[in-house]
């Protein structure tokens, strides 16, 4: 597909999506909307994809939702010439953030500059946040007459716990990421001009160093454990994916480079060697 606010490239096993409307400061527009989601998909697919990693081009990491055609910016009544009703509407960046949520491969934000509503709402479906230290944050919402988005209130009190959530929401406060370290939302706060790299590095171990098919079913077991309603549940789902992937051809590989002090050489995909019982948290009751 043609991109025109986003780039897309591919660096050893990591597939780098860069935000690129750098003089508005990468704010999001249903194009950057429309070009996210299809990127998202294709990283999914694509099995020589490891790692997805998202910053922004220029000074920002992204000002949020592009209000330059005024006081009805956030009036989606009108949509692509069509009205729309209020049981109809799906939120653009809560589209957003589901595909990075499906998305099987892990995805690392590296927040080279501010990252003000959206922008910073759709990095809480990534699975690793690193930020430069100065980067300027905000959940402004209720500075700007609306409500969080992004499915943020259900991604941002798992990360950081109902009340600093609260605290941030109800206030619509900006604050330098350097504030609030040990608030949980960041994994690494480093200088600007470290941003990437360090993302990177993180990128690169996984990448060079895992089992694709372990790391996407970790990933599911991660995010879907945190709505089980007890640990008894979540013994039951380990069980049944370490019983699995114990019988696999990358877990002999993984034991017998250990054994022979070699770097692994993992074989098995994404794209054809999930387990059959994968997705089990959509599975049918009985």
């Amino acid at each position: 597909m043609n991109l025109n606010q986003t780039r897309y490239e591919k660096d050893n096993g990591v597939a780098v999506v860069t935000l690129f409307r750098p003089d508005k400061m990468n704010a999001v527009t249903p194009i950057m909307r429309k070009e996210l989601i299809a990127l998202f998909k294709k990283a999914d697919r694509d099995d020589s994809v490891r790692v997805v990693l998202v910053t922004g081009a220029g000074k920002a990491f992204c000002a949020g939702a592009d209000l330059s055609s005024g006081g009805s910016a956030f009036d989606a009544t009108i949509q692509d010439g069509q009205e729309v009703n209020i049981n109809d509407h799906r939120d653009g960046a809560g589209q957003i953030a589901l595909a990075i949520f499906r998305c099987r491969k892990p995805v690392i934000a590296a927040i080279n500059g501010h990252a003000v509503g959206a922008g910073i709402t759709t990095t809480l479906a990534m699975d690793i946040r690193v930020v430069s230290e100065d980067a300027k944050i905000g959940f402004v919402f209720t500075r700007r007459g609306v409500v969080p988005e992004a499915c943020s209130s259900w991604f941002l009190p798992r990360i950081v716990g109902i009340s600093k959530a609260a605290e941030w929401i109800y206030s619509g406060r900006v604050f330098r990421a350097a504030e609030e370290a040990n608030s949980g939302l960041f994994s690494y706060i480093v200088p600007k001009d470290k941003v990437f790299e360090k993302a990177m590095t993180i990128a690169r171990e996984i990448a060079e160093n895992t089992s694709a098919v372990s790391v996407a079913l970790s990933k599911a077991m991660l995010w879907h454990g945190l709505v089980e309603d007890d640990p008894q549940t979540v013994h039951l789902i380990d069980s049944r994916c370490f019983f699995w992937s114990g019988r696999q051809k990358d877990a002999f590989e993984g034991v017998q480079s250990f054994l022979e002090k070699r770097p692994p050489k993992f074989s098995m995909k994404v794209s054809k060697d999930m387990p059959e019982f994968y997705p089990w948290w959509k599975e049918p009751e009985v």
